[in-house]
């Protein structure tokens, strides 16, 4: 199983969950059993069943992974390449798919090849992923990350990072070390980025808003530092912002949008043009340390779950 920020927030309360409930949101196996409907005239269902047998390697996104079997709807399933790697293919999963959303559809087309966007903690996580899909597609990319973290983010491949000091005591960037505002306006001339990707959340919301530029787009799509706060509209109206709060499920909404996604991201690892990070594995009983150490700020890639 694939251990990813969202865990944390199902368990405690962010996003509430009935309870009791099985942690986890992706995950990735061999299929030991699969149970159709007795549905006729069902052609997606057929589709399905002729496409899986028992036996093959599959990753997935679904709820209730931090388990030995997972109960998965046969349309959420993702055929492994025979020449990849299981952990490969699940860290491709959360990570991979938000990320590319974000760098593909949840700025609208209001950033176009060429232009400036600013990627928060570039050193680890999703915004790995999303620095490197974002210059795969053109884009040219300021990146954030702390010190501590500076030789992982490099290899995200921006054209500028801008590097930051760690809170005290703590293995999180101190967004008030360095004037990221003034730094973004300066490399951009003034005009500032058309496209901010911003999962950090209460910490750097405001300095996001500041670095947009005229009818560029505010993405947030995490709260690693606490949710964001309630703000006026009219803090949009000075630039004529965009704002939006995407999930990763509106954007894999369809098994053709989900196989297209997860097909680009298969194809960039199998070229080379998008390298992945597998910071660490932890056994299942060992879960409460690897949410401990991903909310530490700690995390420089992946992290796993075994599930033996």
């Amino acid at each position: 199983s694939g251990v990813n920020f969202i865990d944390t927030y199902h368990r405690k309360g962010l996003y509430p969950r009935d309870t009791p409930f099985i942690c986890g949101q992706e995950g990735g196996g061999t299929i030991v059993s699969i149970i159709l409907p007795e549905r006729e005239h069902d052609d997606h269902i057929e589709k399905e069943k002729h496409e899986f047998h028992v036996g093959q390697r599959v990753v997935y996104s679904h709820y209730e992974t931090y388990a030995e079997y997972t109960l998965v709807p046969i349309d959420k399933l993702v055929l492994i390449p025979d020449d990849m790697d299981v952990k490969v293919a699940l860290a491709c999963m959360v990570q991979g798919l938000t990320a590319h959303y974000l760098v593909t559809s949840a700025h609208a087309n209001l950033i176009q090849p060429g232009e400036w966007c600013l990627i928060y903690s570039v050193g680890s996580g999703t915004c790995q992923w999303a620095a490197q899909m974002a210059k795969i597609k053109g884009y040219k990319v300021i990146g954030t990350a702390s010190k501590n973290k500076l030789d992982q983010a490099k290899r995200a491949r921006c054209d500028e990072l801008i590097v930051l000091d760690e809170v005290d005591g703590k293995g999180y960037a101190d967004y008030k070390s360095v004037d990221i505002v003034q730094r973004v306006l300066d490399i951009t001339n003034g005009q500032g980025v058309k496209l901010v990707v911003d999962g950090v959340g209460n910490s750097t919301v405001h300095i996001s808003l500041n670095c947009v530029a005229r009818r560029g787009i505010f993405v947030s799509f995490g709260n690693a530092s606490g949710p964001v706060e309630p703000f006026s509209l009219l803090r949009l109206t000075n630039k004529s912002i965009f704002v939006t709060r995407p999930k990763l499920l509106d954007y894999v909404s369809t098994r053709e949008e989900l196989l297209e996604r997860i097909n680009d991201i298969f194809r960039w690892v199998q070229s080379g043009e998008l390298e992945i990070f597998i910071d660490g594995e932890y056994s299942l009983k060992e879960a409460a340390v690897a949410h401990q150490f991903m909310e530490e700020g700690k995390t420089r890639g992946k992290i796993l779950l075994r599930i033996e």
